[in-house]
């Protein structure tokens, strides 16, 4: 069974060339093209896609609020984004409302159909780069909310680092692939944190570091 794939970009000529790239794959299959997150949507409903190549920025709606519609409309679908911005607020925004994973338009092609595949098999794709950049942003957070946590919790410089993180809204999956961890050892600091908190799970822990937080 191959892999049913809709690429959406506002530039034509791209679209058509990473058509190309992509039809030289025996398992993937390239059901359509779309111009921005309107068109994307529309053309879903006639033809279901496991994986939606998307670029951030288009007209009308674009690939943050598209990856967020996708993920409401048809959880299942694995939304990949593919653009030139590389800005650590796209890459938070799109991963934050679903996204799979953040790739580069200077991708080989041979890399890139790695990254769908991996992606439909349930991957998370941050390329090094990508992943550097969540990680400066994870470190740029405010001195003083990593402080109130650390005081309020007694956790180690690595536990608030992840605790801003799920705070923020980011995954297991996200946080191990950022910080470059294995998943086992995120899991391992993500339950010392609910135990600091005293929380049941994820979102109970968020709910108790809002109140800190907002002191």
């Amino acid at each position: 069974m191959k892999i049913k794939v809709l690429i959406v970009d506002d530039q034509e000529i791209l679209s058509e060339g990473i058509r190309s790239v992509l039809s030289s794959s025996e398992d993937l299959e390239v059901t359509g093209t779309a111009v921005d997150g309107c068109d994307a949507l529309e053309k879903m409903e006639e033809n279901l896609p496991d994986v939606v190549l998307l670029d951030i920025r288009m007209p009308n709606m674009n690939g943050v609020v598209t990856t967020g519609e996708i993920k409401k409309r048809y959880p299942r679908v694995k939304v990949l984004i593919l653009t030139t911005f590389d800005d650590s607020d796209y890459i938070l925004s799109a991963l934050n409302n679903g996204a799979c994973g953040y790739l580069l338009k200077d991708i080989g092609a041979p890399a890139l159909i790695d990254a769908i595949r991996n992606a439909y098999a349930g991957d998370t794709i941050l390329p090094a780069k990508i992943a550097r950049k969540i990680s400066d942003a994870a470190k740029m957070v405010s001195s003083d909310r990593d402080i109130k946590l650390r005081r309020a919790y007694n956790f180690s410089d690595r536990e608030a680092e992840i605790a801003l993180m799920i705070y923020e809204g980011f995954n297991n999956r996200q946080i191990a692939t950022a910080l470059n961890l294995s998943e086992g050892t995120a899991r391992n600091y993500i339950s010392t944190i609910y135990m600091k908190t005293s929380s049941d799970n994820r979102s109970d822990a968020i709910a108790k570091m809002k109140e800190v937080l907002s002191r």
